[in-house]
């Protein structure tokens, strides 16, 4: 008789995906620390493994390579980033006060995490050769929900009838330039007071009521 097959059994206990995402979430959380400290070049990434206690294998399991890393470092400072502008919106209804609850949580991010603006830097630095920076990306994936919101604002009368697109971008860049001026320069004004200001000329324009449509 033919000798039956033999079954293979499993060697070890099967992998814990919640722990494995967590052993992920935490070398993300410590390899953006070290290269904003140091920088995608000078860092080595035995120092991310000696950050969290683990050997230098285990950083490479995950991630294949320094630059792998790096780069998924920087994707994960942009998710926080939404997550934190969603959660400060997520229970507001009125669009306006949405909006500006949205200026404040990300300004307040990168106010509360210097070290993501460091990456950034360093991206634009070391991977000029990439289509889109991660930040770019992002943008783009997460503007939808915003650009449906100029358009009920501009159903209702609220916001003039512009191209959201047009908006939102210009929007967006002013608030990414704001991010830049305030690393680099520091501010001179409380955060709190620095986005009623930014939200004051948003909302209500340079002009005077007398003098705004006055070329149309």
């Amino acid at each position: 008789m033919p000798a039956s097959p033999k079954v293979r059994r499993p060697v070890g206990r099967p992998p814990n995906a919640e722990l494995q995402e967590r052993r992920r979430e935490e070398i993300l959380d410590a390899a953006a620390e070290v290269f904003a400290k140091h920088g995608f070049a000078v860092t080595d990434v035995q120092e991310i493994a000696d950050k969290i206690g683990v050997g230098k294998g285990t950083i490479y399991r995950y991630f294949p390579s320094k630059e792998e890393l790096f780069l998924a470092a920087v994707d994960h400072g942009m998710r926080q980033l939404k997550e934190t502008v969603d959660a400060a919106v997520g229970t507001v209804e009125q669009p306006l006060e949405r909006i500006g609850e949205g200026v404040r949580a990300y300004l307040t991010f990168f106010d509360e995490h210097p070290g993501i603006v460091e990456l950034l830097i360093h991206e634009r630095a070391h991977f000029r050769d990439r289509m889109r920076p991660t930040y770019f990306v992002h943008r783009e994936a997460n503007m939808a929900p915003w650009e449906d919101l100029f358009h009920e604002l501009i159903r209702a009368g609220i916001v003039r009838d512009l191209p959201v697109e047009q908006i939102t971008g210009v929007i967006s860049d002013l608030l990414y330039g704001t991010m830049f001026t305030n690393y680099f320069a520091g501010r001179k004004k409380s955060l709190a007071s620095q986005c009623e200001d930014a939200l004051d000329i948003l909302f209500r324009g340079l002009l005077t009521e007398s003098k705004r449509g006055l070329d149309e």
